[in-house]
């Protein structure tokens, strides 16, 4: 037998690195960014707490109840990006679609509760210049806030294309990111909310 042909046998064996769909490999870059910002401002957040054993009070002060509503809308709103991605896969265009719908509008809903929470936190006195943990506190939810805008955004845009059969694929890299975006929420919920 040729060696060559064993040779050109085995080669064609390997699986090119473009069959790895490249808008897999972005998003898992961009979550590996998105980690290295938040794991970064918590960690700067974390070694100010331990020095200021005081900020469990001003922790207090935070609504663990709206906290804890936010927490199970985002878990919701990423079990149905999950039921979107399975439906995608079956090629059940209308079951993908009304889970995205529904994910975005459970995003919409944890802005307005956050919002809700600003407005009654700000009124208290509690801004983002009152004290440093309210400026993390600030600062962190709202980076993540800013996040829940985007996911929402991306969800929407995917599934205008996914509406007309286009791209489905694309339909798990918006839910991975959503994914992101509830497990930062995770880590932040007890952090500022219920850390004493």
């Amino acid at each position: 037998m040729d060696t060559s042909d064993t040779m050109t046998h085995d080669v064609a064996s390997i699986p090119a690195m473009s069959e790895v769909p490249r808008g897999r490999i972005a998003m898992w870059w961009l979550v590996a960014s998105e980690i290295v910002i938040f794991g970064g401002a918590v960690c700067c957040y974390l070694m100010f707490r331990f020095r200021h054993p005081e900020w469990g009070a001003l922790a207090a002060h935070t609504s663990t109840p709206m906290g804890a509503l936010n927490t199970l809308v985002l878990l919701t709103s990423s079990l149905n990006m999950v039921l979107a991605h399975s439906a995608a896969e079956r090629q059940d265009i209308r079951a993908a679609c009304r889970n995205m719908i529904m994910a975005m509008l459970l995003g919409c809903v944890f802005l307005v509760v956050k919002a809700i929470e600003y407005t009654a936190e700000i009124r208290q006195g509690y801004t983002i210049t009152a004290d440093l943990f309210w400026s993390f506190y600030y600062l962190l939810t709202g980076l993540h806030a800013l996040h829940v805008i985007a996911g929402v955004t991306a969800i929407f845009f995917v599934m205008l294309s996914a509406s007309k059969r286009r791209h489905l694929h694309r339909v798990e890299m918006a839910g991975i990111y959503w994914h992101l975006v509830d497990i930062v929420w995770l880590f932040l919920f007890p952090l500022l909310y219920i850390a004493g």
